[in-house]
């Protein structure tokens, strides 16, 4: 009997959602639309249905100990302690090994950490839906049909249907980010969706992969598969010496027995920006949003406000403009465009390399 676990990728650092999103304290534990932080609902979407001991949670040392407090149903147990940073493909890898120990008869979803889901009991349907695909030998992904040509996300291509399948289809290939001309072409064919970074696959199934892709990884994920490996020394020696890569590059391009299920219906947006953030939260009648701050607009539309850290007492006004982000954090404020809110992670590059890196963190 197949057997359906989720791996929940929490260790990245969210450096588009900076000053607010932090090295300490990254974009998954920021509450951006209610109580819970990102993280917190990630898997509480999953606890309705999935049991604890089949939720891994993906992330570094000292970020695990920061998200474990966010999720007290889970055992720490649960919770996969990555090395050091080396990429979503060996992470994965990772994992994989740990599952194909613990459940001869597992099927590993990778989920994410910092996506918004308005409709979870959709995410189950098609989890459940891919988990029958994986257990045949797919590698199984979720498609996102585009609502607008974004530029900010990967593409893929679909093929012919899968026979025998409930709407599933060949994954023909997959797409960088593209330009707006080429994104309204997508948008336009019916033949192309959004990656999501959410997958499904047999654990020997990716380990295959990786052998046949990532032959360095392979190799060190072999150490980690032997009694006690990956506490040993050797196994961090190995992992240390790897260059860092992620599952798109490394293994989805290439793979083979790509399938996409399409995943319409989730509610679904990838908080990757600023700009997506205003997208997703409620605003007042001149297209307005404040978000732990106080703020007064006159004249002004399309803005958002975010607050953060030491600013209380601090109230922002906005005369006369439109479609600005303007974060204050109390040792920081950033203020941009919404269109050019995706340029954040070069901002935070120039800091680090201007020796301003104390911002950071």
């Amino acid at each position: 009997m197949t057997r359906l676990h989720a791996v929940i990728m929490a260790g990245g650092g969210g450096t588009r959602l900076w000053p607010v999103s932090r090295r300490g304290r990254p974009k998954q534990l920021l509450r951006l639309a209610g109580d819970r932080s990102l993280f917190a609902e990630s898997v509480a979407r999953l606890t309705p249905w999935l049991p604890a001991e089949r939720i891994t949670v993906a992330a570094s040392a000292e970020l695990c100990e920061v998200l474990a407090p966010e999720a007290p149903t889970l055992p720490r147990s649960s919770f996969l302690i990555e090395p050091e940073p080396k990429g979503t493909a060996a992470v994965l890898g990772l994992a994989a090994v740990v599952l194909a120990e613990r459940d001869p008869d597992a099927v590993m979803a990778v989920l994410t950490s910092d996506h918004a889901i308005a409709h979870p009991e959709r995410l189950r349907v098609l989890l459940e839906a891919g988990a029958e695909l994986a257990a045949g030998g797919a590698i199984v992904t979720l498609g996102i049909p585009p609502e607008s040509p974004d530029t900010g996300y990967g593409y893929l291509r679909r093929g012919p249907a899968v026979p025998g399948a409930t709407e599933a289809y060949e994954v023909l290939e997959f797409r960088e980010k593209p330009d707006r001309a080429t994104a309204e072409r997508y948008l336009a064919d019916g033949e192309h969706f959004w990656n999501s970074g959410m997958f499904l696959w047999r654990p020997a199934r990716l380990l295959a992969e990786i052998d046949r892709q990532m032959p360095a990884l392979a190799r060190v994920l072999t150490l980690a598969a032997r009694p006690g490996g990956a506490e040993s020394d050797a196994f961090r020696a190995a992992w240390a010496g790897l260059v860092p890569e992620t599952i798109d590059y490394g293994i989805m391009e290439h793979a083979e027995g790509v399938v996409v299920l399409p995943a319409e219906g989730l509610g679904w947006s990838d908080i990757g920006t600023w700009d997506r953030v205003y997208d997703l939260l409620a605003k007042d009648a001149s297209g307005n949003v404040v978000l732990q701050a106080a703020a007064m607009f006159h004249e002004s539309s399309g803005n958002l406000v975010v607050g953060g850290g030491d600013i209380s007492g601090r109230l922002i006004v906005l005369e006369g403009v439109r479609d600005i982000v303007l974060v204050d954090t109390g040792d920081v404020v950033l203020v941009c465009h919404r269109e050019h809110a995706g340029a954040v992670r070069a901002v935070v590059e120039a800091l680090e390399r201007g020796g301003l890196g104390r911002y950071l963190h």
